[in-house]
């Protein structure tokens, strides 16, 4: 049993790793010895701060041992995946993996015998929408609400949509972006099919943008380049491409003004761009505990993959 996307689970099987991460978040002594005897190898070709403090964290505040291995260290830049990924397999038990690419992280699930955790790649971060909508649950005691995700449709924009809408909610997507490597037009199609809980704008003025708005409980946003590109000089034209299409669309006071709607962020936050500092500090605390939510969640990830009785 593997966690490399959301859809892959069933309706209860999302609840129960939420119920299970709130009540942990609730009770965290009852599950301080559940992963005792345990141990985690964590792999990261991506940067990371949330997902590496989070899972790290998570699993030896639950009597667990990790390691901690760079994609650039390792023999995984080298070697075969197949390989790479049963010799580990033979020291641990369970993998969490952070790639760049779905199709390493499908190939290392493919032939690992034992739990591998997709903790993001370019199609999908599942864990991240589990936190998400752990957070949601939290703060509303429902799912059924409306958000209205604002920015380039990616991989996280991915897990809110096989997640959030079979939840119950509502998930309206203004991107005026598609990322290509992320999109996944099927997933959408089947998503319409099964829920009249999507709804998707590509298209629509700025000036429209307010009417969304004022239909939201919820504001989500993502930066608008990828964590690993920000900084990379090879990708400025890209940077400038879509800070020039995405400007109109920046959430500010302005647009929230008399909008009852909470704002959301996976972070890292880029104040400028995608969302106003204004706004950030007024949201703070709803962003924060999604930031923290994700050690918890990891925790209800651990239970669920590895089947124990607690």
């Amino acid at each position: 049993m593997h966690l490399i996307t959301l859809k892959s689970l069933e309706v209860k099987e999302l609840e129960s790793i939420i119920d299970t991460s709130i009540r942990i978040k609730q009770n965290p002594q009852k599950y301080e010895g559940s992963m005792k005897g345990k141990s985690m190898y964590m792999l990261f070709e991506k940067t990371s701060t949330r997902t590496s403090l989070s899972f790290g964290l998570g699993f030896n505040e639950m009597g667990g041992r990790y390691f901690f291995q760079r994609w650039q260290d390792s023999n995984f830049a080298v070697g075969e995946m197949m390989d790479e990924t049963r010799l580990v397999a033979k020291s641990v038990d369970l993998i969490l993996a952070r790639l760049k690419y779905h199709q390493d992280i499908e190939e290392m699930a493919r032939f690992s015998p034992i739990p591998v955790i997709n903790g993001c790649c370019d199609r999908y971060h599942p864990t991240q929408g589990l936190a998400d909508c752990m957070t949601i649950k939290e703060i509303f005691q429902t799912y059924e609400k409306t958000l209205v995700y604002i920015g380039i449709w990616n991989n996280t924009f991915n897990s809110l949509l096989t997640s959030f809408p079979r939840l119950g909610g509502k998930l309206i997507g203004v991107c005026p972006i598609l990322n290509q490597a992320s999109v996944s037009e099927k997933e959408a199609e089947e998503i319409n099919k099964s829920t009249d809980n999507f709804e998707f704008y590509q298209d629509i003025r700025p000036e429209g943008l307010k009417d969304i708005v004022n239909q939201a409980d919820i504001v989500y946003l993502d930066t608008w380049i990828d964590m690993e590109f920000i900084n990379n000089p090879e990708f400025k034209s890209l940077k400038e491409e879509r800070i020039k299409k995405m400007m109109p669309y920046q959430v500010t006071s302005r647009l929230l003004k008399n909008s009852p709607a909470l704002v959301m962020h996976d972070m890292p936050i880029h104040p400028g761009y995608e969302i106003e500092r204004e706004v950030v500090e007024a949201h703070i605390q709803t962003i924060l505990k999604q930031g923290e939510n994700r050690r918890h969640v990891a925790k209800g990830i651990f239970i669920y993959l590895l089947n124990v009785d607690v």
